[in-house]
């Protein structure tokens, strides 16, 4: 099988595993599975692509263990954070807007649009897994896999970090700045990215890995400007009264020691 048909083969069967889960979450009533969903669905796709070029390469191994890793982790901790909570309110709120026709636009906007987008940023995995080459790991490869355990550090540290924080009655409108959250206002979306750099970099070891540089530069671009930082930090300057100050002082993305504020 040709490159471009196994990775159109693995688009089809992302669209086809959203479009079983938008199915479920009409039963539901609940289009929040699809956050669930968004980790573990790379570690599907690797495992795809896996079986197809038939692999054997220690780079393709280590590839799909690390975004199993990284999926099942992320997976874990949103099911963990929505349980009993019911829809999350940016997909009630578009459940109000569009009423009778949620369950047609969700399917496209949403599920659809996820599937998408899940194939694009994995596409240094599956490149590099349908095309391991003969290269020997080396030192890009350990640069990537220290890249990788860098930020899947700060994603479960950040993660932990605000679990607490949420958990303490004395928090309650408070903003967290301390940890991690002292030196950048989303550790767990910095180690995002800087996680899916370590796989790229891993992945640009194999013939045809070093294209897909596109699709790092898309998930953080995402985090960063769209559907991460952006959506979340509008809310939160809305309902936590400390927050505007806490933006002054801290970095949005990279990590850096607070600004002391003047005065």
């Amino acid at each position: 099988m040709t490159l471009g048909a196994a990775l159109a083969t693995l688009l089809g069967c992302g669209l086809a595993a959203l479009f079983a889960l938008w199915l479920a979450s009409l039963r539901l009533r609940d289009a929040s599975i699809v956050d669930v969903w968004w980790g573990p669905g790379f570690g599907v796709l690797a495992a795809l692509a896996y079986a197809l070029a038939g692999a054997s390469a220690v780079r393709s191994a280590l590839l799909l263990a690390l975004v199993w890793l990284w999926g099942l982790r992320l997976g874990f901790h949103l099911f963990r954070r929505s349980r009993g909570r019911g829809e999350d309110p940016r997909y009630a709120a578009m459940r109000r807007r569009h009423g009778d026709r949620f369950g047609r636009a969700s399917l496209v906007t949403v599920f659809g649009l996820q599937g998408v987008l899940q194939w694009f940023v994995a596409l240094p995995l599956l490149v590099a897994i349908l095309r391991p080459g003969t290269r020997p790991l080396g030192a890009l490869d350990a640069a990537g896999a220290a890249l990788f355990a860098i930020g899947l550090g700060f994603e479960a540290v950040g993660d932990a970090q605000l679990a607490r924080f949420r958990a303490d009655p004395a928090s309650a409108g408070r903003v967290l700045d301390t940890g991690l959250w002292r030196w950048t206002r989303h550790p767990n979306y910095f180690g995002d990215s800087v996680a899916w750099w370590g796989l790229f970099a891993i992945a640009a070891s194999t013939p045809w890995g070093a294209f897909t540089i596109a699709s790092p530069l898309a998930m953080t671009f995402l985090l960063l400007r769209v559907s991460g930082v952006p959506i979340l930090e509008r809310s939160l300057v809305r309902t936590r009264p400390g927050y505007r100050d806490y933006v002054e002082r801290t970095s949005a993305f990279f990590p850096r020691p607070p600004r002391r504020r003047s005065g």
